[in-house]
């Protein structure tokens, strides 16, 4: 099973426009990253905060649905975050460059 997540990660990070990629536990803590140390802690906390955030509204909307998938796009990053009971799954890419 190790094998498929690292082989899903390596596919996912040769896409195209992809900065890194971030797996955080459902502590906060970033277990697996292909950024720096200081940039990974930033982003898996806040992140972290946004997804807890954004899932209470979709249940709040609706008590029967949950979050599945948030994607945000800024003027320099384009973050997809994939929220799970265990895990976070984060990719942050430059959005010119996944289009061109």
């Amino acid at each position: 099973m190790a094998s498929e997540v690292e082989d899903t990660l390596k596919r996912i990070q040769s896409h195209r426009g992809v900065i890194g990629t971030i797996v955080v536990n459902s502590e906060g803590i970033p277990i697996k990253s292909t950024l720096d140390n200081s940039t990974s802690v930033q982003y898996a906390g806040l992140i972290q905060q946004l997804a807890d955030k954004a899932r209470s509204v979709v249940r709040d909307l609706d008590p029967s649905n949950d979050l599945m998938f948030l994607r945000m796009r800024t003027k320099k990053h384009e973050i997809m975050v994939a929220p799970d009971k265990e895990f976070i799954m984060i990719v942050i890419q430059n959005p010119t460059e996944a289009q061109s």
